[in-house]
């Protein structure tokens, strides 16, 4: 008989965690909804000692950026960690796969909080806020490097063991994906340069849990812009993912979008698996 568990696992970009905390319902009420067996925040925008955030039953887990009210990432967990690691840890990894130049944009950002990995018995978990492109794609060239070396970084973690990774990628990946794929072709989320390091993402061993499960669903998306009423009238994008190694995609029992859950310009997105 397998051991087996079947655990809910969510991700939410709340871009700014001390906001959501005052909205109503608060992130508080929220997190204790979801009832989630890890929750993967990112953009928290926080400094360590900004905010005591009490959520009982869970050990808490935080990468903070060096900028202030920026970037940044958090992960509640029920089960304690074996191992926890942040964004410093690719850097042995971009140093080996990497030009001198891509390697230096590349410590940049693993100075922004941007990863909270979490290792436990049977799977890695990490959570992962890539670097957006930005207008005029003024920060593609990072967000490429950055790409390159998270991609060899978790190929290496799944040699270990079983990989779970979500968080806002930054890039929608189809044009299914968006609503408007013709007018946004070129800019930041979806220029060809982030779809094609996407799919060498999930062409190195993962599996993008939701269009597995969903393959023709449109309409299906985790971010709407704060302007032109886009959440009222769903024009938004699906950037926001959870990819599991290739050789556990078979666990997953479900993969949602909680586009009911409001606080942010993201919703979460969550994952059952058994592992």
């Amino acid at each position: 008989m397998s051991d087996n568990r079947e655990l809910r696992l969510v991700s939410w970009n709340v871009n700014g965690l001390r906001a959501v905390m005052k909205k109503d319902p608060s992130f508080l009420e929220i997190a204790e909804g979801l009832n989630a067996d890890v929750l993967a925040l990112q953009e928290t925008k926080l400094q360590e000692g900004q905010l005591d955030v009490e959520l009982p039953g869970y050990h808490q887990t935080w990468s903070y950026a060096e900028r202030k009210g920026y970037s940044g990432t958090a992960a509640f967990s029920r089960e304690e960690p074996l191992r926890v690691l942040h964004a410093d840890a690719i850097m042995p990894v971009a140093h080996e796969v990497l030009s001198a130049e891509d390697e230096t944009l590349v410590a940049v950002a693993a100075t922004e909080g941007r990863i909270c990995a979490l290792e436990f018995p049977g799977y890695w978990f990490v959570d992962v806020y890539t670097p957006n492109a930005q207008g005029e794609l003024a920060r593609l060239d990072t967000r490429i490097a950055w790409d390159t070396a998270y991609r060899e970084w978790l190929r290496r973690l799944s040699a270990e063991k079983p990989v779970v990774t979500c968080g806002d990628f930054n890039v929608a990946h189809e044009e299914i994906d968006l609503k408007n794929p013709k007018s946004n072709r070129g800019n930041a989320g979806f220029s060809d340069e982030e779809r094609e390091s996407f799919t060498r993402l999930l062409d190195a061993g993962f599996t993008d849990t939701f269009r597995a499960r969903f393959p023709e669903l449109t309409g299906a998306y985790s971010w709407w812009s704060y302007r032109f009423n886009a959440r009222k009238n769903n024009a938004g994008w699906r950037i926001d993912y959870f990819l599991v190694s290739n050789d556990i995609a078979d666990k997953v029992t479900g993969a949602s979008i909680l586009s009911e859950v409001y606080g942010s310009d993201h919703c979460p997105v969550e994952l059952s698996i058994e592992l």
